[in-house]
């Protein structure tokens, strides 16, 4: 750019308005979400648009994972941790006027809770046993047993207060208290949001996000390269992030998440209820064949079902090592020969890249692959709901979930019942070295009944217009929050 001395443009144009600063922002996403009310799916693309910016939990997450407050200003808990007393912010309203107070958390919970509950992570209100409206801005919730770790589960997607005057019509027109309100959902394109001119706490600086829904590589690659996207949080196309980090319009944003990437197995039929099959799988896999050829390299090998970054996470890579012979000797000791099994595919890179490279390793050992590409709606209502499958790659982002493995109806099948007792141990427990070890002993003992492969924990690999600020660095939670995002100069 040639520089025009200030002196010399004041003189050329006189007087003049000051140029505003950049206050929209179009951020490139993988998948769509397919609804977009985080109480009622299991999609991380839903949490990715409206998480803390249109909806709000009790608590939230902040970019370093801590908990924090957001609808409740503070929190007490009884010396059993049994008993916790939440005093909610004071002036919040929901995009549609109507006020949030303490009977709206109250229905959040109990139907959160509740036996025809649709929430996808009704484990976490499992242990509620009451909650009691004290007054129009406390809620007291009593457990049926102690958890000290209940203001983490309140910090969830799932967990997000909704009113009962719009809950049913969230998933296409979502309504919460946050600081950005719905706008519209092009399907198939994008999401747009505004800011909320109302919002009860500290005002966003941008005026409006577009989320763009940008699923093939090389078609982000060229958005990012045009301006037509200013951001990509999770780029899809590691491969090019050394062309963006030469090139002084972009910065390339890499940290960590929670997404533990696997090879799932349903465990509930055969083969695969067989240990000895299970293992046979995951000693055929070699982990960084896969790290480097279909993520370039970004990811880290992982042994179990948790996040190496986390400081109770236990190194057990060396249980399920790259070992071909032990492979093809415990499928002999099993009787399965000419073992084919069905591979389904969802749309990110890590599954469709990841999946053929691993359906080759399969194939050393003697197993083959019927592998199947499905849309993201397609994987949720078949392998996910239905469990109709054999093998499924997928990153679980959702934060510390090894519970999952205690739910027997979950879609691959473990839930066995010393896993059941152990996690009820957890819950139960509120000392740290104590919570500690449980949870030491959990990773180990699924990665010991080989439930599933595990591959590697998800990097996240973003890149931005270099004059973005704000935009998360790690992900401890799935989610694209925008409320300290801004331009600069």
């Amino acid at each position: 750019m040639r520089l025009v001395p200030t002196a010399l443009l004041l003189a050329a144009l006189g007087p003049f308005p000051a140029f505003a600063a950049q206050d929209t922002l179009t951020i490139g996403m993988v998948l769509e979400p397919p609804n977009l009310d985080p109480t009622g799916g299991a999609a991380a693309a839903i949490d990715e648009v409206v998480y803390a910016n249109i909806f709000e939990g009790l608590t939230q997450f902040a970019p370093d994972g801590a908990i924090v407050p957001a609808l409740a200003a503070r929190w007490e808990v009884s010396d059993d941790a049994t008993v916790y007393t939440f005093h909610l912010q004071d002036g919040v309203t929901f995009h549609d006027g109507t006020v949030m107070d303490a009977e709206d958390v109250k229905f959040t919970l109990d139907r959160a809770r509740a036996a025809d509950s649709t929430n996808a992570q009704k484990a976490l209100f499992a242990g509620i046993d009451s909650v009691e409206v004290v007054d129009p801005l406390t809620v007291r919730v009593t457990l049926s047993a102690p958890n000290g770790n209940f203001p983490f589960n309140m910090a969830w997607g799932d967990a997000v207060i909704v009113a009962p005057e719009s809950a049913e019509t969230n998933a296409t027109t979502p309504v919460g208290t946050g600081p950005f309100t719905y706008q519209r959902w092009v399907q198939g394109d994008r999401v747009e949001i505004a800011r909320n001119p109302d919002y009860w706490g500290t005002p966003v600086a941008l005026s409006r996000a577009t989320f763009k829904f940008i699923s093939d590589p090389n078609a982000a690659f060229a958005a990012m390269m045009a301006g037509d996207v200013d951001a990509f949080p999770n780029f899809p196309a590691p491969e090019t992030l050394s062309q963006f980090q030469a090139d002084p319009r972009f910065k390339v944003i890499v940290g960590s998440t929670e997404g533990e990437t696997i090879l799932a197995m349903n465990n509930r039929s055969a083969p695969l209820d067989d240990v000895r099959v299970r293992e046979a799988i995951a000693h055929a896999i070699n982990r960084q064949d896969i790290i480097d050829g279909a993520m370039f390299g970004y990811g880290t090998p992982i042994g179990t079902h948790f996040a190496p970054h986390n400081p109770d996470y236990v190194d057990l890579t060396d249980l399920s090592a790259h070992d071909p012979e032990r492979s093809k000797a415990l499928l002999d000791e099993a009787g399965q020969t000419d073992l084919k099994l069905r591979l389904a595919l969802p749309p990110p890179t890590y599954a469709r890249r990841g999946g053929e490279i691993l359906a080759a390793q399969l194939r050393a050992v003697g197993i083959e692959t019927e592998i199947s590409n499905l849309e993201w709606a397609q994987w949720l209502e078949q392998v996910f709901r239905g469990k109709d499958f054999d093998l499924t790659i997928v990153s679980h982002t959702e934060p510390m979930d090894i519970n999952i493995y205690a739910r027997p109806d979950y879609y691959f099948g473990y839930g066995a019942p010393t896993f059941i007792a152990l996690m009820d141990r957890l819950t139960g427990t509120t000392d740290p070295a104590a919570r500690s070890a449980i949870l030491k002993e959990a990773q180990t003992m699924i990665a010991e009944e080989y439930v599933n492969a595990y591959l590697f924990q998800l990097a996240k690999t973003g890149v931005a217009n270099a004059k973005i600020k704000g935009l998360w660095e790690n992900a401890p939670t799935q989610a694209n929050d925008l409320t300290g995002v801004h331009w600069t100069d």
